[in-house]
């Protein structure tokens, strides 16, 4: 059952959704996080989380500064989503550029993000955020000031309630 429904949830988001391969504009209304945002495309809203990276959670060091500086890099701006994928909770998987600059990496290179191992593979452009983070790791840049910053999927597990 749970299977049946999930995959018709999936139907049904591709089937309103904007295709993934190609790319898309839409204004950003909102900035959930230093991963996440809110892209209005013609009348709807559509949840974006950012590819390959994770940002610190609200109550992480540098996670509020995350989500301030993508807010006032991007908030009310028209940017062009490529979306890679749809995760488990609905949201289109992205990679978000505004003014020919990619957000996703951005992010990563002023020491805001991880790039996530998990989901960002053995593709160039992981490999180039992979070199990104060890630069931003290097010059203690944002969240390497810590000289052991706990990962938000680390961080996540030990404040479980």
């Amino acid at each position: 059952m749970n299977k049946i429904f999930f995959l018709l949830l999936l139907l049904f988001l591709l089937l309103s959704s904007p295709p993934l391969a190609f790319g898309w504009q839409g204004v950003v209304v909102k900035v959930i996080d230093g991963d996440s945002i809110q892209v209005r495309h013609g009348k709807t809203i559509k949840e974006i989380r950012l590819y390959g990276i994770d940002a610190p959670e609200y109550r992480q060091p540098f996670g509020n500064k995350a989500r301030k500086i993508l807010r006032k890099k991007i908030s009310g701006k028209t940017v062009t989503v490529k979306g890679k994928d749809i995760d488990r909770y609905g949201r289109i998987v992205a990679l978000v550029t505004f003014n020919g600059e990619l957000i996703n990496r951005s992010l990563v290179r002023q020491g805001l993000a991880w790039v996530s191992s998990k989901y960002c593979r053995a593709q160039p452009l992981c490999r180039q955020m992979k070199k990104d983070e060890s630069q931003a790791k290097k010059a203690k840049r944002g969240l390497w000031q810590d000289p052991d910053p706990l990962p938000p999927w680390r961080w996540k597990r030990s404040n479980r309630r």
